[in-house]
């Protein structure tokens, strides 16, 4: 049974009745049959009406969505001085939502509303925490920005129910302090959830590091050293960040480390906490060179697990005879492959790879250094024919210093120092055939049975995806320069920056599946002018005058354009999100009172 609505079709008739409506059915299709007519019905009795009839037929009652109008309680139809129409408090909303619809999806809300505690605190910590990451999400800034610049003008004030007087920067500053305990619970829901989402395979990890540097002193922060500057920053104190993603880009973990910390310290750590959160099997540990050393190695065939990782130059070297041979095997333009091995007495394989595209950059790197190299010995020559280098002792510096500023063709000098008759004499002979037959090549070892080198090289390439994402975190989160000085405060920063990253391949899957390609950017973009705004509509009383003001958030419509993308997601925007009634000023109330609840 339902209720169905009864309009009259005579001219200028807007009056409304009701009658109870009984489906059943017949050897000729469904049928409808009255039960009862109802007449007029105000908003009470027809909620009253609903809520009887699904009772009768054994229904529950519906759970209200995010935006669901409240029962009305007024009159249906209202009178409205269209002269008096306005539209006031634009805010943005497009990405909110999205972010927002993100958010619930990998399951953030309720796994934080679960782990976090209440307290007494007028706000939720799971929504403060929502906040902090929503935000990064849509416009990443500082917890001051946000309470002053973003949250003010954003969606997330509908969304969460939250008023922007309540969201202050120490609040944000106390949300980051409640949020890093729950690291680990974060991590791993959001690798069950992933997993669950897009069929993630966990044999395959891929690992590298970066890093992130400090304004300011840090004194507090004991984490933060002076080390190798993957930012060109070498000025500024620094944190270690180590990630962990499976072979599609999906984050699955990360460590923070002291800023002076050495690439191939971290592996053992990485791998001791993927073993304790997924039990030891014979994943694949795809590395960079910087992360290998042979004690690494050991570690990792010691716990029955397999690696692909590169190896420094000077290995290389040792298999240079093998470039001019036969067996390459193209994986496709400009990119040739042949396995070598095993070497001695391992089981280990080593594959040998060259790029075009490579050899031509780094000879160009070559002969520029050369150059410089060159250059610079002829000064040293110079000088010590011109009676101005006299010590050899200085000389030997001075070449050091030359070889360590052109370390990538110092190997092609062969320079001699020596002292005759008071004097020093400098000469050199230069080749640079052994170096340039390297240019372009590197080679990989990995202990694993496969040994098909096209499918040894496409998985060790997949670090690529590694540097994306640490360009994604980096960038587009804002994950430098870190501003806190705390050693909590920074670890905090830098899990809201995972949890965002995560929503954002998130958004990339979701994206793909879509057929839409893999740019989220460019849909955050077009979602940035979706808005939400306040229309005003003066009500008519029986005599004719404006006592109240019904007000009404909506969201704009979106351009054709954006509506084909969100049809493409099957993402709906909702049409309003609140109304209230507002006292007219000139009817002695104040527009920026309600006097009413959401209709």
């Amino acid at each position: 049974m339902f209720l169905r609505r009864i309009r009259p079709q005579g001219k200028g008739s807007r009056q409304t009745y009701w009658e109870l409506v009984e489906s059943y059915r017949t050897s000729k299709g469904s049928r409808l049959r009255r039960i009862c007519y109802l007449g007029k019905l105000s908003a009470k009795e027809v909620s009253g009406w609903e809520t009887l009839t699904r009772r009768l037929d054994g229904k529950t009652e519906p759970t209200p969505g995010l935006f669901d109008a409240l029962p009305c309680q007024d009159p249906e139809f209202l009178t409205v001085d269209v002269n008096g129409i306005g539209l006031r408090d634009l805010k943005t909303f497009g990405q909110e939502y999205l972010a927002w619809t993100l958010w619930r999806l990998l399951g953030l809300d309720k796994l934080l509303k679960g782990q976090m505690s209440l307290g007494q605190e007028h706000i939720p910590w799971s929504s403060v925490a929502a906040i902090l990451c929503l935000s990064r999400f849509c416009r990443p800034s500082s917890e001051l920005s946000i309470a002053q610049k973003f949250y003010p003008h954003s969606g997330l004030q509908e969304i969460l129910d939250i008023a922007p007087e309540q969201v202050k920067e120490d609040r944000l500053y106390r949300g980051l302090d409640q949020l890093l305990p729950h690291k680990k619970a974060i991590e791993q829901h959001l690798r069950q959830r992933l997993g669950e989402l897009f069929d993630l395979s966990f044999d395959i990890l891929l690992y590298d590091l970066t890093s992130t540097y400090f304004e300011g002193q840090c004194a507090a922060n004991p984490m933060a050293r002076r080390g190798y500057s993957r930012d060109s920053r070498p000025d500024c104190l620094q944190v270690v960040i180590a990630l962990i993603v499976t072979v599609e880009g999906y984050p699955l973990g990360y460590e923070v480390f002291d800023g002076n910390t050495a690439d191939s310290t971290t592996v053992q750590k990485i791998v001791e906490k993927v073993e304790a959160e997924h039990g030891r099997s014979q994943r694949i540990w795809v590395m960079d060179r910087g992360n290998v050393s042979a004690a690494n190695l050991e570690f990792i065939r010691q716990r029955g697990g397999q690696y692909i990782v590169g190896t420094p130059k000077a290995m290389l070297r040792q298999v240079q005879g093998e470039l001019s041979k036969e067996g390459w095997q193209q994986v496709r333009e400009g990119i040739e492959v042949k396995v070598i091995g095993p070497v001695g007495d391992t089981t280990e394989t080593l594959v040998l790879c060259r790029s075009a595209a490579r050899v031509n950059k780094e000879l160009g790197m070559l002969e520029k250094f050369a150059a410089r190299m060159e250059k610079g010995l002829q000064a040293m020559k110079k000088s010590a024919e011109k009676g101005r280098l006299k010590s050899l002792v200085t000389a030997y510096v001075r070449l050091g210093r030359l070889q360590d500023q052109n370390w990538r063709a110092a190997a092609c000098f062969d320079v001699k120092i020596s002292e005759l008759d008071g004097r020093l004499a400098i000469s050199w002979t230069k080749d640079e055939q052994k170096k340039r037959e390297l240019c372009g090549c590197y080679l990989l070892r990995t202990n694993a049975p496969e040994t098909d080198a096209i499918k040894l090289w496409k998985q060790y390439i997949q670090l690529v995806d590694v540097e994306w994402a640490f360009r994604i975190t980096k960038d587009e989160m804002e994950l430098r320069p870190v501003w806190h000085q705390h050693a909590e405060r920074v670890q905090a920063h830098i899990l809201v920056c995972f949890v965002a990253y995560a929503m954002w391949k998130t958004l990339s899957g979701w994206m793909q599946a879509s057929g839409l390609g893999d740019a989220p950017r460019t849909l955050m973009e077009e979602l940035r002018t979706v808005q939400s705004g306040e229309v005003l509509l003066p009500i008519c009383g029986a005599d004719g005058t404006t006592a109240e003001t019904l007000v009404i958030r909506c969201v704009t419509q979106p351009d054709e354009h954006t509506r084909v993308l969100l049809s493409r997601l099957g993402l709906d925007l909702p049409n309003h999100l609140k109304r209230y009634r507002l006292a007219n000023p000139r009817a002695g109330g104040s527009l920026g009172q309600a006097t009413a609840c959401a209709m």
